[in-house]
């Protein structure tokens, strides 16, 4: 351990592990924590033994380290073979005053949760001095004996940041987290929200929740949209969702976007925007004498057909119709059929959603709040802003389905049972369903 600290002595030792979290009487420890090392005491392997060393050196106060090499003829510890490690000897004496109150300044204890960083990191974007950002940090932790870092962490963070020149910025807090695990079996993925004055446009994660609203599930900054980009992007998004990935994605066709989903979601299914698709008829084909026609002919192959079949038949019938066998645009789309239109995609859950009207939705909500010139400074004030708002309709809507409950139509056992178990608005839907079939 370090120079002027209590050294361990330990050796490997394959006979049974001993308990070894003793709790012991010692003046220096104090009585709340009091985990003294004892001689005899086993531990499974190098690192478990080194974090006990490291709880008793924060209770005492003082810091430590790990060391492997000699220093004044002697070891610090001992590996005699593999197996159970057993403390040896110990050194209790200090050639220094301790202090428990100053263990958490010690570098060996000092570190800034990801919460801090990520906030660091936006606010360095928007200009905010980095005092500001820390003091911001003490007064949410409560006070200072709260925190696990000091001004300088946060002014090395953000230097490293600089330096690694990371303009992309990821963010999902526990009421996201919460939300994605709920509702993020099928999400939709936008970019064509405001891009500001620093050309990060912002792209949210949407799902729908248990009331078929829109929820926000994670957002992020990006410097461009390239593969890479979005590859970190979901990456990022996978770590912070403790690795689950949707099941299904609504995303536009942008073909960097598609490589990155091919590379990070294996698994998950991806559904190109279908309105994004429609809205490109008129341009694909105004020029045509009979773009009327072409147009009512696609949207009913697209909307109404119940089947692959049906689809394929009227696909061909149509080509030969309007002589469209030649053109590239249609033959693109075709060819990826799969990833469009809906009598493909249907043995795959989707929330209701074929579009990326949610993401779209969500970004008309924030814009009451921000638009393409609000500074990130102004954007990180007026977001929390407009999701607390959010937040609350949410909440409103909780409160309703709890509070309120809408009339059977019918005297079927099978309706009630759906009334029990829905929110009023996905009741609404499936007894509108129900009677219509009865």
């Amino acid at each position: 351990m370090e120079d002027g600290n209590p050294d361990l002595l330990l050796q490997s030792d394959n006979e049974n592990a001993m308990e070894n979290l003793n709790m012991v009487d010692n003046e220096n420890v104090g009585e709340d924590v009091a985990l003294v090392p004892k001689v005899g005491m086993t531990f499974s392997d190098e690192k478990e033994i080194f974090y006990f060393y490291k709880k008793y050196a924060y209770a005492v106060g003082f810091s430590v380290r790990k060391r492997n090499s000699k220093k004044g003829g002697r070891w610090s510890y001992e590996i005699y073979s593999l197996g159970i490690w057993r403390i040896n000897k110990v050194y209790l004496d200090h050639n220094h005053k301790t202090s428990p109150s100053k263990s958490r300044l010690y570098q060996c204890n000092r570190k800034l949760s990801e919460s801090v960083k990520r906030k660091l990191e936006v606010n360095d974007m928007a200009g905010i001095p980095l005092h500001k950002s820390y003091n911001s940090a003490i007064v949410e932790a409560g006070r200072y004996e709260n925190t696990t870092f000091v001004e300088k962490d946060c002014r090395n963070y953000i230097e490293q940041m600089m330096t690694a020149d990371q303009r992309m910025f990821f963010w999902a807090d526990n009421r996201y987290r919460q939300s994605y695990r709920e509702f993020g079996d099928a999400v939709t993925f936008d970019t064509t929200y405001l891009t500001n004055k620093y050309d990060m446009p912002f792209v949210p994660f949407v799902g729908v929740n248990h009331h078929g609203q829109s929820t926000l599930l994670s957002y992020g900054l990006l410097s461009n949209e390239d593969t890479g980009t979005f590859a970190w992007l979901f990456r990022t998004s996978l770590e912070c969702m403790h690795g689950q990935a949707p099941n299904a994605i609504i995303a536009d066709q942008d073909r960097a976007m598609q490589n990155a989903i091919q590379i990070t979601l294996l698994n998950t299914k991806h559904r190109w925007c279908l309105w994004h698709i429609m809205k490109k008829l008129p341009e694909k084909f105004g020029y045509h004498i009979e773009k009327s026609s072409i147009f009512y002919a696609i949207h009913g192959l697209v909307y109404d057909a119940e089947n692959v079949q049906e689809f394929e038949r009227g696909w061909r019938s149509m080509l030969d119709m309007y002589d469209l066998h030649d053109n590239a645009w249609l033959s693109g789309v075709y060819e990826n059929r799969g990833r469009w239109v809906p009598c493909f995609l249907k043995t795959t859950f989707w929330a209701d959603m074929s579009t990326t009207q949610r993401s779209e939705s969500m970004n008309a909500f924030f814009d009451g709040y921000v638009h393409s010139k609000t500074s990130l400074k102004q954007f990180v004030e007026q977001y929390e802003r407009a999701l607390r708002n959010k937040v609350e309709k949410e909440f409103r809507a909780d409160f309703r389905s709890y509070s309120q409950m809408v009339p059977c139509a019918t005297t079927y056992e099978m309706e009630k049972q759906f009334q029990v178990v829905y929110t009023i608005e996905k009741f609404k839907e499936i007894q509108q369903e129900f009677t219509e079939k009865v």
